[in-house]
This record gives C-alpha cells, sequence and structure tokens, in this order.
C-alpha cells in the first residue's frame, strides 16, 4: 500500500516538486497546504501516514509549523511527522521531540543528497522511527560517544526511555523502585554532560544520543 502523505510548505515551487517527485517514487500526496490551519485539516480529514512539514509557515513563518506539529502530535499519536526546513533549530527540535522520539524526523531541505534518501526517512518517520539530520543532532549535543560511559542498567534504563516508558513504568518493568529509576537517570544525565537548565530537557537530549548512537 502506497504511503499516504500530506504536505505543509509555503513555497507552491516546492510543494509542487516534492509532489511530483513523491509521486514517482510509489508515495500517494493525499494533500498539500501552505498553512497550519490548512495542515490540521488536511490531517483531520484524510488520515495520512506521515505529514511533511516546514517550520516557517504563515503568518509570522517563525515556529508556525513546529507548533502544528505539536498539536498533530498530541491528537494523532500515531501520525509521524517529519520537519524538512533550511533552518537548523535545535530548540524548535527539543519541542517536537518532548513529546516522544517515535515518529518523528527533522531533515535540512539543502543536505538531502537523493529523493531515495528522503524517501526512506518519510517511510521510518511514518513505521514509528526517527529520521535527524546529524548537523540537528551534532547542535543538541556537542559530543562524542557517551553509551560507553553508562552501566548495564543505566543502558537498559535509558532503552526504556527511548521507548517512551515514564519513570514510573520504566521501575515496574524492571522491579526497582521509582527512586532507583531517578538516580539512574541521574547518573545518565551526568555522564552524558547535560547539565539541568530551565531551557533544555534533558531527556530529550539522552534519548536523542542513544537513538543516534546505536543507529536506531
Amino acid at each position: 500500500m502506497a504511503l499516504r502523505v500530506v504536505i505543509a510548505e509555503d513555497s507552491v515551487i516546492l510543494r509542487d516538486g516534492m509532489v511530483e517527485l513523491l509521486s514517482t517514487r510509489g508515495c500517494a500526496v493525499v494533500a498539500t497546504t501552505g498553512t497550519p490551519d490548512g495542515l490540521l485539516a488536511a490531517v483531520a480529514e484524510h488520515g495520512p501516514d506521515v505529514a511533511i512539514v516546514d517550520i516557517r509557515l504563515p503568518p509570522t513563518f517563525t515556529d508556525e509549523g513546529i507548533r502544528a506539529a505539536e498539536r498533530l502530535r498530541a491528537g494523532h499519536p500515531g501520525l509521524g511527522v517529519l520537519i524538512f526546513s533550511q533552518h537548523a533549530d535545535p530548540a524548535l527540535a527539543t519541542r517536537l521531540l518532548a513529546t516522544g522520539a517515535h515518529g518523528v524526523g527533522y531533515l535540512l531541505k539543502e543536505r538531502v543528497a537523493a529523493v531515495s534518501q528522503f524517501v526512506d526517512a518519510l517511510h521510518r518517520v511514518a513505521g514509528g522511527g526517527t529520521a535527524l539530520d546529524p548537523e540537528i543532532v551534532d547542535r543538541m549535543l556537542r559530543g562524542g560517544r557517551r553509551l560507553d560511559r553508562l552501566t548495564a542498567r543505566e543502558r537498559e534504563v535509558l532503552d526504556l526511555m527511548a521507548q517512551g516508558f515514564s519513570n514510573r513504568a520504566i521501575a515496574a518493568r524492571l522491579v526497582v523502585t521509582e527512586r532507583a529509576v531517578e538516580k539512574h537517570a541521574a547518573a545518565i544525565f551526568a555522564k552524558f554532560d547535560l547539565p539541568l537548565t530551565e531551557a533544555d530537557n534533558r531527556r530529550v537530549k539522552a534519548v536523542v544520543a542513544y537513538l543516534t548512537e546505536t543507529g536506531a
């Protein structure tokens, strides 16, 4: 069955170009739009597998795309969302990933080298996977391999974090106390050099590091 796609892109030329390219690769573009409201309406009407969303949409061309993506992920948990933008903004990527790392992508337009690469990313995101441009990850993390610093139990905790489990759920699965999970999480954050700040979501960054270094 063809992958069903909705596109939210304010550039008509780029939007039409994506429709043509994706159609020749076996995808079914069920709707296109240039506005956040149009995106929300298209997803509600067509129930696609994945939405391609530009960050900067009307009317202010700041973060309307991310805000629309956040609403989609809250209202349509099975929908894959792929941010496709010329702007590498790690803060916006963190916002998107704060709702979970599954079914999320963030690719930079100028760094997609082939249509096949883009289509593969779409399928991965639609299937619940993750597709993040390395430049986005580098800007979010700014560090080397971190998994080697973790104990076996800390890696188990981080793996369950990446699957979207809460601390309470992790504790139940590992048959330990919630306090023990909190201590493991604190150790992970320390070993990943993720200090507590108001602006940063350490849990999200730890999961991104895990996904990147394991190739998940």
